[in-house]
């Protein structure tokens, strides 16, 4: 979050050696998981479920004890564990400590030491912005595993598992120029976060007045148009930091046309569309609120 620090997120990475993957739906994202023959892994044998799928369900229940019970023994500060949303794979710990209450997200992840799948394949398309070897670095670094339910299954049976490419997103960030030396301590300086933080922060207020409506809209969003536009403005003279007021419409114009379009494909499975049609009213009153804010000068950012 930029207007307030508040809320964290911790992966709590699991290594297992090899997984069968089987797709839950045509998304490429989501999949079944259950392990090819002898696994090391016995002691996960009991978190399977009756057709043999690894439940992220029956492997959350327990954890969420363990972490009860162990924040008991927090003494000097108050930490209480949050009730669990329906859906939602984080166990969440409530922090009061003044000055702030912050909240943190535990999730469980699965690393796994094998490629990526099919669906990864034409995604990641980096090659102009960062280059080559750097996409096959990448895609050579182990896959993580998120559990998360597939919200489109029928019956909600909690044993699915989203890919997560977090730990490479974290590299481009911290990686971001097409000249190696792009906004360290003695190179030039760049406006691409810049751009980041500003649509980050527009979208955060906006939810924060409307909570309802913009309900669908989540942050990952923005990031992934993020992604998109370091792609297709893939130089760093494309981001110089004394244009940050023509780089951020340039950004804001192309997210407001994903809005348009409901269109927006995950960064690292293309197929993936993350504007689905039915949330289409989300959407569009979305970017009737961005668009409103572009032309009153955002409004919203001297409030």
């Amino acid at each position: 979050q930029i207007s307030e620090p508040n809320e964290f997120d911790i992966m709590l990475v699991m290594p297992v050696a090899r997984l069968q993957l089987d797709e839950s739906d045509d998304t490429g994202a989501y999949y079944y998981l259950s392990f090819k023959r002898n696994p090391k892994e016995k002691y996960l044998l009991k978190f399977l479920d009756e057709d043999g799928k690894l439940s992220a369900f029956k492997m959350l229940q327990p954890l969420r004890e363990i972490i009860k019970r162990e924040v008991k023994n927090i003494k000097d500060v108050e930490v209480t564990v949050k009730r669990k949303k329906a859906g939602s794979p984080a166990i969440t710990l409530q922090i009061k400590n003044p000055p702030a209450e912050i909240s943190v997200d535990i999730i469980l992840t699965l690393e796994v030491q094998q490629s990526w799948p099919p669906s990864t394949q034409d995604g990641l398309k980096i090659e102009q912005w960062l280059g080559r070897k750097v996409r096959g670095e990448f895609r050579n670094k182990t896959l993580y595993l998120v559990a998360k339910q597939n919200k489109k299954e029928k019956v909600l049976r909690g044993n699915t598992w989203r890919l997560s490419f977090s730990h490479i997103e974290k590299a481009m960030m911290n990686n971001h120029g097409s000249s190696k030396t792009c906004c360290e301590s003695d190179g030039p300086k760049c406006c691409r976060k810049g751009c980041l933080k500003l649509l980050k922060y527009l979208i955060e207020q906006l939810k924060m007045k409307h909570p309802k409506e913009l309900d669908k809209i989540y942050s990952y969003l923005v990031k992934t148009a993020f992604f998109h536009s370091c792609v297709m403005w893939p130089n760093d003279t494309d981001w110089c930091s004394g244009d940050l007021d023509h780089c951020f419409q340039r950004y804001l114009g192309y997210f407001l046309d994903c809005l348009q379009k409901s269109h927006l494909p995950h960064f690292f499975i293309p197929q993936y569309n993350l504007l689905s049609p039915e949330d289409k009213a989300s959407s569009d009153f979305l970017s009737r609120q961005i668009n409103y804010q572009l032309n009153n000068r955002f409004p919203i950012f001297q409030e």
